[in-house]
């Protein structure tokens, strides 16, 4: 699992659980009108009404062909030739869920193994990817399967089915005790880096409760730590031998590719690996607990959040649709049953969540509420309970499951953009055949969501949840034991009354191999690089609204649907001297209603047009950002531009929404990451600068206690106004249509009559103080080392040759620090450095989560290697070839989709670029020197300059770092 924080908590069926992250609400249908903001409906523009779900269904397809070869590999090949890049992703039959006991971890610590090289390719995998420009390559482990996945230019195929190939037959002979003693350590550090986040030990206990010891699904896919410790090399080398044969795994190619192009070329590489064994199938039923049961730990978290937790079936029984949508509406979106009663209605919670986490064979059903403060928890739960009882008892309307199926495909139209990754087109059709043995079970799923009726989704859902409930409640407090011990095959929580073990999983028997009569291909050396097409970013097109606004365009229509974005010259550094956390409470309250929609209504709205309508911001612009399916375009523009003109400001709704951001910023003071966010930049720039703030934007919570309305809607007035707007569309539309449409709802805005504030960059920044300023955070497994520097360079400033001697030192998986720190010593999950680029004095960061008994080691180590860097042992060669070709060769991966595209246009018109500044960068990067980058980091990456701070547990850490030499203060973090 590589550099992928998603992976472990990823779910086992992107459709099912797109399903499920849908939210629908129990009011009624809220009608779209065509009129617009202004009432300045142009009569050429066509009608609001949503699409029917069944035109946005139509409009989600992946054509593919199928062929498999004598050994029984089955392949999958989708045509897309919207760019010159092919999505090659391979699924194996194999996950923890069939490791035995006493080997928890194993499916996902022989992934990490499989990155590490093969006896043809012998060095770390990621270096010829990178050669050749590959984009989203990456490795996951979950409960059914592992998979392996990278998006390559056309020209650069054949050597990644040489490399896929050559770790599926040609491994062993490379995976030696020392890559094991260090993979090891590796995925024990992902696990530790996990488990000291908060809530990262409710997945154990969610799993351990619902599954008796034994179970496939009792035990964590990252494995206990004693399991991990114990792996022998002919354990792993016997894991390969059982489960990763051509015959137990899916090659999808999508892409930039023909089915007769990919029979030659697979039939090459994979034609003369020989069969294996088959994955021997393991039973595992959906338990029933034998009585409802309850249980309190403890965590560094704002307020209690309370769980109820059922065992439910995978995608093998078809109740897991019914479940789903139930979950859906019952609390997935902004307009589900349990926002309405828990958040809005009562005000009891500050958030809640239900979703339908489904994998291959069983599932769970969570739903959870987090507290809002000074709440009764007892009031809480029975309010909670209450409202389960409640939608057991009555089910969805028919609006409800319109709406959650609309936007599911809406979601589903937007996925259809990207080739491969994580859950573009290659997954999804390789997870259908796996799973429900049929690459288009997207589409049946889809079809079946529209077609569910509400007695279907109210009785499979009261079935389920009628049964006993495991109710988790995690408080306030220090925790009372770690996630070093959990994650095993036959663990229990002490007290729990688990049942005893019941499922055990044999290893799977050795069978015969077949012998296939096709030529070994030649694996002497990697396949040549054939002809890698550039770059053709689309043109922009410009135009002005009547108003002023400026519009910027590019048309992309590979699937019926539009990004658009307007932007505003604000940002986090809007926010007033002392009012820091004003503009983040401004946006949270924009969400909840317009002076003519309700919160509610406004969320029932967008879930009717399949729109994705939302706020954000960084330290120096405001942005709104809308996905809308074609169809719905007209409707979806009016909601956003009410969105952003007219927000209602509700006095109720501020309070609520006042209480959710105290919340988060308690979050934040509690997640170790987050903890040295916030005190790095306040160190770096000052306090009084505008970036010398939060990152997160959330503030001071003093202030956002105090912050009046009037104070939003002044801000509002002042900063989101159309003379410091621009808008950015990018889709399957014209300019022309684009321009009518936004004639109508944005048009007649007018600025207000003062003029337009500015803001200014002038503070003084802090002369730098190298130091070490030690965040102490009890108990906590990991330590969190962050080092920052001001630069003099703007983000303004033409920053490729900067930005490129980071690459070397710490700003990809195969940099100096990562490959120290993670791939020799084993002592982090991954670290990286990074040269952020505001609008002006950008800055210098290294990132490095590292096990705690190891953080004074790991610091003299990145200081090291960046002394080293800066002072003699500059850039190699190869670290030269490999910085231009994987620079060069993946700019056309690098704008696959229309929201790839929307980014690239904002930096250029945001940073002042030229519009073909994409295309330009082929040249820079192949005119790079050693010497150049050498010359960059040695001016700006002063070692003797940065300001460490660390996170950690101050008992186990200060000692090592007062070896360091450098003055040490410590700070105490409340948490509060």
């Amino acid at each position: 699992m590589r550099l992928q924080p998603l992976a472990r908590f990823a779910s086992a069926s992107l459709i099912a659980l797109s399903l499920a992250a849908c939210q629908t609400t129990a009011a009624e249908p809220v009608a779209v009108s065509s009129a617009l903001p202004g009432d300045n409906t142009d009569a050429q523009v066509a009608s609001a009404d949503p699409a029917p779900v069944s035109e946005l269904i139509d409009a989600v397809s992946i054509p593919y062909e199928s062929f498999q070869l004598e050994n029984g590999l089955t392949v999958l090949v989708h045509e897309d030739r919207k760019a010159p890049v092919v999505g090659v992703s391979i699924w194996y039959n194999v996950g923890s869920k069939h490791e035995p006991e006493g080997k928890t971890g194993f499916a996902h610590l022989f992934e990490h193994l499989m990155f590490n090289g093969s006896e043809n390719a012998p060095g770390d995998f990621f270096e010829p990817l990178q050669q050749v420009g590959a984009t989203d390559f990456n490795g996951t482990t979950w409960f059914d399967r592992t998979n392996y996945f990278e998006t390559v230019p056309t020209g650069a195929l054949d050597r990644a089915l040489m490399l896929e190939s050559d770790r599926m037959g040609y491994l062993l002979g490379a995976v030696t005790q020392e890559k094991l003693d260090n993979q090891i350590g590796v995925v024990q550090n992902e696990k530790r880096q996990g488990d000291n986040q908060p809530y990262g030990l409710t997945e154990y206990e969610q799993l351990e409760n619902l599954y008796p010891a034994g179970h496939p699904y009792h035990h964590s896919t990252i494995g206990s730590m004693d399991d991990l410790s114990s792996a022998t090399l002919e354990d792993v080398k016997q894991w390969f031998r059982d489960n990763y044969g051509p015959n137990n795994a899916v090659l999808v190619l999508a892409g930039d590719i023909d089915t007769a192009t990919a029979r030659e070329k697979v039939t090459k590489w994979f034609g003369a690996i020989k069969r294996g064994p088959e994955t021997t199938p393991v039973a595992a039923p959906v338990p029933t607990l034998p009585e409802s049961k309850s249980k309190t730990i403890y965590d560094r978290i704002a307020s209690p959040r309370l769980y109820r937790m059922w065992a439910v079936p995978g995608l093998d029984n078809p109740d897991f649709l019914p479940l789903s949508m139930g979950a859906t509406v019952l609390g997935g979106l902004a307009s589900s049953r349990l926002d309405n009663a828990l958040v809005r209605e009562q005000q009891l919670a500050v958030r809640v969540v239900a979703r339908a986490e489904i994998f291959a064979q069983a599932g769970q059903f969570v739903v959870y509420a987090d507290a809002k403060p000074g709440v009764d928890q007892e009031e809480l739960a029975a309010a909670l309970d209450a409202e389960i009882e409640k939608f057991m008892a009555e089910g969805p309307t028919a609006g409800e499951i319109q709406r959650a199926t609309t936007v599911y495909a809406a979601g589903q139209i937007r996925g259809l953009e990207q080739v491969g990754g994580f859950s573009g087109k290659a997954p999804t059709l390789a997870e259908g055949l796996l799973y429900q043995g049929d690459p288009g079970a997207y589409k049946t799923t889809l079809r079946r969501a529209a077609a569910l009726t509400q007695e279907e989704v109210r009785d499979v859902t009261a079935k389920w949840l009628s049964r006993p409930v495991f109710e988790l409640i995690v408080e306030p407090g220090d925790r009372q034991e770690g996630g070093e011990n959990r994650g095993g095959f036959v663990i229990a929580p002490e007290g729990s009354g688990a049942m005893q073990p019941a499922f055990f999983i044999n290893p799977a028997a050795m069978q015969g191999s077949v012998g296939v009569a096709v030529p070994e291909a030649d694996r002497s050396q990697l396949p040549p690089v054939g002809e890698l097409k550039p770059l053709d970013f689309p043109d922009i097109e410009r135009a002005t609204l009547s108003n002023g606004m400026e519009v910027y365009f590019a048309r992309r229509d590979a699937v019926p649907a539009v990004s658009v974005r307007v932007a505003f010259n604000a940002g986090y550094g809007a926010d007033p001297a002392g009012r820091l956390g004003l503009h983040s409470l401004m946006l949270s309250a924009m969400d909840e209603g317009t002076t003519s929609l309700s919160s509610s209504e406004l969320a029932v709205a967008r879930e009717q047009l399949g729109a994705s309508i939302g706020g954000g911001a960084n330290a120096d612009t405001t942005f709104f950002s809308l996905d809308a399916v074609t169809p719905n375009l007209l409707g979806s523009l009016n909601l956003l531009a009410d969105y952003i003109r007219n927000p209602a400001f509700d006095a109720s709704e501020l309070e609520r929404v006042r209480a959710q951001q105290l919340t988060r910023i308690t979050n934040e003071l509690n997640n170790p990451a987050q903890i040295g966010q916030r005190a790095l930049l306040p160190i770096l720039y000052g306090q009084d600068h505008p970036y010398g703030i939060p990152p997160s934007g959330t503030g001071d919570p003093q202030v956002v206690q105090t912050v009046t309305r009037e104070e939003i809607s002044d801000f509002h007035r002042m900063w989101l106004r159309p003379d410091l707007a621009k808008v950015f569309v990018v889709g399957d539309t014209t300019l022309e249509e684009a321009v009518r449409m936004l004639e109508a709802s944005f048009g007649d805005w007018q600025p207000p009559a003062v003029p337009a504030p500015e803001k200014t960059y002038d503070a003084p920044i802090p002369q730098p103080e190298q130091r070490i300023i030690l965040l102490n955070r009890p108990n906590s497994p990991q330590s969190i080392i962050f080092g920052g520097l001001v630069l003099e360079q703007k983000g303004t400033d033409d920053l490729t040759v900067l930005q490129s001697a980071n690459e070397v030192f710490g700003g990809s998986f195969l940099s100096r620090i990562n490959m120290n720190l993670r791939e020799t010593k084993g002592w982090s999950y991954g670290v990286r450095s990074m040269v952020r680029a505001p609008l002006d004095r950008s800055y210098f960061m290294i990132y490095a989560p590292v096990q705690s008994d190891r953080t004074g080691d790991s610091l003299a180590e990145l200081r090291k290697d960046l002394t080293e860097y800066t002072s003699g042992k500059g850039v190699t060669e190869e670290e030269l070839v490999r910085l231009i070709n994987g620079n060069v060769r993946e700019l056309p991966g690098q704008f696959e989709t229309s929201g790839d595209v929307l980014g690239g246009i904002v930096n250029i018109v945001t940073y002042d670029r030229p519009d073909n500044y994409y295309e330009t960068l082929s040249e820079k990067y192949s005119s790079l020197t050693a010497q150049q980058l050498d010359a960059a980091a040695l001016g700006a990456l002063r070692e003797d300059q940065i300001v460490y701070v660390i996170v950690g547990d101050a008992e186990v850490v200060r000692p090592q770092l007062d070896a360091l030499g450098l003055p040490v203060e410590v700070r105490e973090t409340s948490g509060e």
